[in-house]
């Protein structure tokens, strides 16, 4: 077939363009654009390939892997390939794979495969002669890449030295250096209190980490290593992938705890789907899932092309990430009138869902992304996650766009709309008076984790204050069947069941009751320790920020500078100090102690011999929990709500209207029996009940709840679908409960 000069021209563009961004991703770390606009840029280019062979060249990016080497790192060479998967986007060309292999066996019994998941991070190959790590290297472009030994000793999952006697003298391990969730959120709060730019994802935080010159930025980031296969071997591999990662395992090499075994295209199938459910509640991000045949006389038989093996392939999920264009910004108010910038995009499928709206948290955020009207944005959307803008395409920028402005005027009620100093978020100060507010409050006083009346949703609440039945919650108590039955969809029985659950919401507890007032930041967990903390909402009321927290230091103070300045002092115990006491600690060259710094020392010791009698503690601003969960700036906000009178005047017309609890002074006539007082339990998969109220009625029986098995935990119960805190339950021998074992141990 003739190749016509615009689809060489084409082909010329795309690879190009590939190039481009191949060179943004492996080489800077800095990708432009999302996974999925890339992968249609790929794809492109291999039909008009595969449609016009004579197009193919040699450094065409469907040829090659990744990019070149950094200078900064010295080439290696790796003595076998790592070349990359075929992908699969649909159950169609999963399918398709799934022919081609029996097509490639002729036949015969449905074949088993390897399943796991596709890690999303970097790629690299582990080299051990020995049992001893003597070189890690980057996949780079699949032939050569870059030495990264001197950051890969530092994580703590690559073994320096393998173990078991039968190691063998040469083994390439091929593996994936990623990020945990939790790993990458802490990472990145410390890069913000340094006033430095975040990482986009996890992904770009593992590569940027793991391609340092210094190994000491890398070993202070929470890099995990996991195994997926192996290269050169100096000794015969088991006849299975799956033996052969056991074997790796068996030597010290950490390999995924969700690798299974599955037969043909129905159990991968049942697979991806599985783990398609499961994905939001890894603690590490994927793409896809990855399927190797299992027999490696198969694989062997079956062949590689240049590209990528015939044997394996790559289920993708759906794109996360897409591109879509800015048409417009809104601020929404939420209850505590926060008021928050919402881009309004040109609908896109992301993940599968038609997003139209992303959220863009505050102004601030704005200004550090430069999200301006008429842009085109990435936009990602996980799981139940809102979506958000992750970053502005600014290559894409045109000249019409328009910088988003904050409003001075509450959009809802019209109100002011200030920006406290210090805070991030703009507030509607309209209170109850705005509408909007009114509405969130409402259905957070009524929600199950507050005061729970049934039958009181979001739109009833909605009509009740557009009606405006209900300025304030203690309105509700006050609702009657007479006016509740000429509502929309509200008969004689829907109003009595709605009258009978407000009665039932007056017996309350007095932490469900602080949860309910909405105060910023008080959750269900931090109200629970405020009411074992005070004996009633009148000495609540009346707590003051110190009742909260206990302060000390020094603003401006950091911890390594008041511990240097501790220690040069006791250093030189004869020292003397000039009169200008700010001016003599400036001049000692104690690190980080600035002239500004040494004047507030100055002002709040007075003297030397002030200043030589203190801790590093007294001397560095840091501060002491009075009660569980309240640092600083909660108490300021749970102080700062209880000295607004419309605040307090809620709470009274709350407590005239019947709402009570048992008072902490007086035990109850019948004592809530605690059987699992003292007790550490951790709860994972599905469960037949919330696992909210699972949590609460654990936390009435006297446990401990957390989020992570460890040695510590005393039990796991365990629903459908339980995954990694199961089998790290069962490697540290901890107690496995289902939902009737704790039934019987509570009886």
């Amino acid at each position: 077939m003739t190749v016509s000069a615009e689809e060489r021209l084409r082909a010329e563009s795309l690879r190009a363009r590939i190039l481009y961004h191949n060179h943004r991703y492996y080489v800077l770390d800095d990708p432009e654009v999302p996974d999925a606009e890339y992968d249609r840029l790929v794809r492109e280019l291999k039909g008009l390939e595969s449609a016009h062979p004579d197009l193919v060249t040699s450094d065409s990016p469907t040829q090659r892997v990744g990019a070149a080497p950094r200078p900064e790192f010295r080439e290696v060479r790796h003595a076998i390939p790592m070349i990359s998967l075929d992908n699969a986007m649909s159950d169609e060309e999963l399918a398709d794979f799934h022919r081609r292999v029996l097509s490639g066996l002729s036949g015969g019994d449905a074949p088993l495969y390897v399943a796991e998941p596709k890690l999303d991070g970097l790629a690299i190959s582990l080299r051990y002669e020995r049992g001893v790590l003597v070189l890690a290297a980057t996949r780079g472009d699949g032939t050569r890449g870059e030495d990264v030994t001197h950051t890969a000793r530092t994580i703590p999952s690559i073994p320096l030295s393998l173990i078991g006697e039968d190691r063998p003298e040469i083994l390439e391990v091929r593996g994936e250096v990623y990020m945990t969730r939790a790993g990458f959120a802490r990472l990145n709060e410390e890069i913000l209190e340094r006033g430095e730019r975040p990482f986009a994802n996890p992904r770009n935080a593992a590569a940027g980490s793991l391609r340092q010159l210094d190994p000491r930025v890398t070993a202070r980031r929470p890099l995990t290593f996991c195994c997926y296969g192996w290269g050169e071997l100096s000794v015969p591999a088991d006849a299975r992938q799956s033996e052969m990662l056991r074997r790796l395992a068996g030597w010290g090499i950490p390999i995924s705890r969700e690798l299974r075994l599955v037969s043909g295209l129905d159990g991968c199938r049942d697979y991806f789907e599985d783990l398609s459910r499961r994905r939001d509640r890894l603690d590490f991000d994927i793409d896809g899932v990855v399927f190797k045949l299992d027999s490696l006389a198969d694989q062997t038989r079956l062949g590689a092309t240049n590209h990528h093996p015939r044997w394996a392939i790559a289920r993708k999920f759906p794109a996360q990430e897409e591109m879509t264009r800015v048409e417009s910004v809104e601020f929404q108010v939420g209850r505590t009138g926060a008021v928050t910038p919402v881009a309004r995009l040109r609908p896109v499928q992301v993940g599968g869902v038609t997003v139209s709206n992303a959220t863009l948290h505050n102004m601030d955020e704005v200004a550090r992304k430069d999200v301006r009207i008429g842009d085109t944005v990435i936009v990602r959307r996980a799981g139940d996650v809102i979506p958000e803008v992750v970053r502005v395409v600014v290559e894409r920028r045109p000249a019409d766009v328009r910088e988003v402005e904050l409003p001075s005027q509450c959009p809802v009620c019209g109100s002011d709309v200030i920006r406290p100093e210090g805070e991030a978020v703009a507030r509607c100060t309209g209170g109850l008076f705005c509408q909007a507010q009114r509405k969130e409050s409402l259905k957070h006083f009524a929600s199950r984790r507050a005061m729970d009346i049934e039958g009181l949703g979001d739109k009833l609440i909605e009509q009740l204050v557009d009606l405006d039945w209900i300025r304030e919650p203690a309105d509700l108590y006050h609702l009657t069947q007479d006016r509740l039955v000429h509502l929309e969809r509200m008969g004689e029985k829907s109003a009595a069941n709605l009258l009978a659950a407000l009665e039932h919401s007056k017996e309350t507890s007095f932490a469900r009751f602080i949860h309910a007032l909405g105060i910023r930041e008080v959750g269900v967990s931090t109200a629970q320790a405020l009411a074992g903390r005070f004996d009633g909402i009148e000495s609540l009321m009346q707590a003051r920020v110190e009742d909260f927290v206990q302060i000390r230091g020094v603003k401006g103070v950091g911890p390594e500078t008041a511990k240097a300045l501790h220690a040069y002092l006791a250093e030189y115990p004869d020292l003397e100090a000039s009169d200008d006491l700010a001016e003599w600690l400036a001049g000692l060259g104690v690190r980080g102690l600035t002239r500004g710094r040494a004047e507030a020392l100055a002002e709040r010791f007075g003297d030397l011999a002030g200043l030589r009698a203190a801790e590093p503690e007294d001397l560095y601003l840091n501060s002491r929990r009075l009660v569980d969960g309240v640092g600083p700036v909660v108490a300021a906000h749970i102080a700062g709500f209880f000295a607004q009178d419309h605040n307090r005047e809620a709470i009274e017309h709350l407590l005239e209207a019947g709402i009570h609890w048992p008072s902490t002074s007086e035990p109850p006539s019948e004592p809530i029996a605690q059987p699992l007082a003292g007790k550490t339990i951790v709860i994972t998969g599905t469960l037949s009940r919330p696992r909210d109220e699972i949590k609460a009625r654990l936390q009435e029986l006297g446990a401990k709840v957390t989020g992570s098995v460890s040695k510590q935990t005393d039990y796991l119960l365990a629903g459908e679908e339980a995954g990694s805190k199961l089998d790290k339950a069962r490697s540290l021998g901890v107690e496995v409960l289902d939902e009737a074992g704790l039934a019987a141990l509570i009886d």
